[in-house]
């Protein structure tokens, strides 16, 4: 049915890229790559075994404009995965919108010296999206993605109005590491560092980071203490949906990870400006100035999120949980998936957190493929119907269910 060209070889790229291969088909060609091609050699050829699947490699710099245009001059896809980093959005876009080929991402654009992030930069690109008759679907991972997916729906289906909505993100595993991320480190760190940011009566009010916590219960896990953060889904559901008085995103820490993390900012790990140091010069004549980003340094040496599935146990408990109006009633509504990590490891040797933005970022591409999420321009997810998305949920590895008129907590 199409050709998708992956964009990444990381924990989701890997977990995608195994959805892909399940699900022939739907992609009928596909290609992986990234800056180092042998990562995407060595992932196609875990395919191959598993699933003999045929795929292409390619080396690609996506920070590079014509090095992408190149690429997919060459390739031809009906759709680019960007499952790169966030800091490449913009010029996977650029690429994608002179060679003519659809994209889809699961994370908003950062810039890479400021931490900082938000859909302006890319709804910038509506209008050309628009006139070159392309789709861009911005945010389908998880969170972003399947909660907005699940505001959608519920709003389709069980509510007049919305009107107070909290995502709630609660990871109860355990990697077994003094301290990990479980996505890239560099931009884990950042976003919980900075303010949180939440919707009120029309207005963000900023808070100060991880000011604004208390204990939430999630189902088979029970209470976790939960930090409000700024995300950006939160930015484009109370455009889309105007009734919505109060959105809140909230996401689960244990203390040792929080001791850990305020050590880095502390000792000055968590900065993103250069700093200059002297570090010997290899020929042994001496010492050179060298300049690095104490960030990027830390994510160097921290372990990589790729390699925690195998000793990983526990879940996470991710979903919505919505209060509003139907037929002039007030009504509450949870929507939440589980996902075992073991399980997660098990199918694609990936963990918990990477499976559940792999998987949903498939099924963007399978909806597009499908004719089902077609539409010129930019556009975030709950744009789309919901409903066939969901039903591939339910079959793709990320079954959800709901709790009606229950005591949310919020």
């Amino acid at each position: 049915m199409g050709r998708v060209l992956i964009i990444g070889a990381g924990g989701v790229a890997t977990v995608a890229a195994h959805k892909v291969a399940q699900n022939p088909q739907v992609f009928t060609e596909v290609m992986i790559a990234s800056r180092t091609e042998k990562k995407c050699i060595d992932l196609a050829n875990v395919l191959n075994q598993k699933y003999g699947t045929q795929v292409r490699t390619a080396r690609v710099d996506a920070d590079s404009v014509p090095e992408l245009v190149a690429l997919l001059s060459d390739y031809r896809p009906d759709i680019v995965m960007n499952l790169a980093l966030p800091y490449q959005d913009l010029t996977i876009m650029e690429a994608c919108l002179q060679t003519g080929c659809n994209y889809l991402d699961t994370a908003n654009y950062e810039p890479k010296d400021e931490a900082h992030f938000e859909y302006s930069w890319q709804w910038a690109y509506r209008e050309r999206f628009e006139k070159a008759g392309l789709t861009a679907i911005l945010g389908c991972g998880f969170d972003p993605g399947v909660t907005s997916i699940f505001t959608a729906y519920a709003a389709k289906h069980h509510f007049d109005e919305l009107q107070y909505l909290d995502i709630v993100d609660c990871n109860a595993g355990n990697h077994h590491k003094a301290f990990a991320t479980n996505f890239n480190p560099e931009i884990n760190i950042r976003e919980i560092t900075q303010k949180g940011l939440y919707w009120e009566n029309g207005r963000y009010i900023e808070t100060e980071p991880m000011e604004i916590h208390q204990p939430l219960n999630y189902p088979e896990i029970g209470p976790r203490e939960s930090y409000l953060l700024h995300h950006e889904e939160i930015e484009s559901l109370v455009i889309n949906y105007p009734t919505i008085k109060r959105a809140r995103f909230w996401m689960t820490f244990g203390q040792q990870y929080l001791t850990y993390l305020d050590v880095i900012q502390n000792i000055g790990m968590a900065r993103i400006d250069e700093v200059e140091y002297k570090a010997p010069k290899a020929d042994g004549s001496g010492d050179a100035l060298v300049k690095i980003v104490p960030l990027q340094f830390l994510k160097a040496v921290l372990p990589n999120p790729q390699d925690l599935g195998q000793n990983y146990d526990g879940q996470t408990s991710i979903g919505c949980r919505i209060r509003g109006l139907r037929d002039g009633k007030e009504h509450t509504y949870y929507i939440y998936n589980n996902c075992s990590h073991q399980a997660a490891y098990e199918e694609t040797g990936m963990q918990g957190v990477s499976y559940t933005t792999g998987v949903p970022a498939m099924i963007g591409a399978m909806m597009f493929l499908q004719g089902i999420w077609k539409k010129p321009g930019v556009h975030n997810v709950e744009e789309f119907d919901p409903d066939p998305f969901m039903e591939q949920l339910n079959k793709q590895g990320l079954p959800w269910h709901e709790l009606h008129d229950v005591d949310l907590e919020l």
